[in-house]
């Protein structure tokens, strides 16, 4: 939804009002940059900004119909839209006239561009501004990116500064960095300033220069682990040593990533989907799509043995005074049957 609307953006088909909901928060900083891109003479001065838990929406309409000065077109951005969540209210919150809103709605400046934001993760869609809202307004639901639209977003960031990635690139900068879209663009940015702002970020600049976060090198830890690959589990355990990481704290790390592919194989056998299985567990897809893609999985007995295996060395980790390192590669190095 957000790349389609940034396109249009991107081309000078800037629409009188936006909303940005969701929990994605670089979503909103992206649509505004964009914004300000599109319009002529905005820049971060110009700017206007609202907080709405502080200012009653009537003040935005009001500036919004006031015509600009010294420029073409005005951006106002109004956060914090709570009348728009489910919240409940306090009794000191702002009052808002929102039947004037829904009025102006109807017929908004046409010398102002105004963003609400409402930074919740559902919306309210029982209340009549929130109907009228997504009725009348383009709508950016700030979820986070996954897929084919993360990776056709990675592309994006990389052009405009000014470099370009495949997409298979851009997938190994995922899988090296994660998903997070604020880490990703600082990476982008470093790299992008690299090259010079021109040229290919290739698969050797992003060995060179992105390093893997701890998250995802206890992913590719357990995952070489359970598809039986010793070399490449050790390598992956000695590359985390050198950086510092204490083996009581990855024996607990990879024991929640085995916890976690349990619980994915069994909702899966229930017949949850990808999203029902990531909001039931707290975790991001990704992590779900990877482990529902992954065939090299032992089956849930097997798994549980793995399980008590990590306990036993967790005890020997907490009980010993020895070399702790040597202990947790023993284990790494022994043969995982399916």
């Amino acid at each position: 939804m957000a790349n389609a609307i940034w396109k249009k953006i991107a081309a000078g088909d800037v629409d009188p009002v936006y909303l940005l909901t969701g929990i994605e928060h670089h979503i909103f900083d992206s649509t505004i940059e964009r914004l300000k891109r599109a319009l002529p003479d905005v820049d971060d001065a110009s700017i206007i900004r609202f907080d709405l838990e502080e200012t009653p929406v009537e003040l935005v309409i009001e500036e919004a119909d006031t015509l600009p000065f010294l420029q073409a077109h005005k951006l106002i951005i109004a956060s914090n839209a709570t009348f728009l969540s489910g919240q409940e209210r306090k009794r000191h919150d702002i009052e808002h006239n929102l039947t004037v809103l829904e009025e102006w709605l109807a017929n908004p400046s046409p010398t102002a561009t105004v963003v609400f934001i409402a930074p919740f993760e559902k919306l309210d869609g029982r209340k009549r501004i929130t109907k009228k809202m997504k009725e009348l307004v383009t709508v950016i639901e700030a979820e986070r990116l996954e897929g084919k639209d993360l990776l056709t977003w990675i592309q994006h960031e990389a052009k405009v500064n000014g470099v370009h990635m495949s997409s298979t690139t851009a997938q190994l900068l995922v899988d090296r960095a994660g998903d997070q879209l604020l880490s990703l663009s600082a990476e982008i940015v470093k790299m992008a300033t690299y090259l010079g702002g021109t040229g290919e970020i290739s698969p050797d600049i992003i060995e060179l220069l992105v390093p893997r976060t701890p998250e995802m090198d206890i992913f590719q830890l357990t995952d070489a682990y359970v598809a039986g690959n010793v070399p490449a589990t050790v390598s992956i355990y000695r590359d985390l040593l050198r950086n510092g990481e204490e083996p009581i704290m990855l024996t607990s790390l990879i024991a929640g990533q085995v916890r976690l592919m349990l619980h994915v194989q069994s909702l899966r056998r229930k017949g949850y989907h990808q999203q029902q299985i990531a909001k039931t567990l707290q975790v991001h897809p990704y992590r779900v799509k990877l482990m529902m893609e992954n065939r090299n999985i032992p089956q849930a007995e097997r798994l549980l043995t793995i399980l008590g295996k990590l306990a036993d060395i967790d005890y020997k980790l907490k009980s010993t005074s020895g070399t702790r390192e040597r202990i947790l590669e023993l284990f790494f190095m022994e043969p995982i049957r399916q």
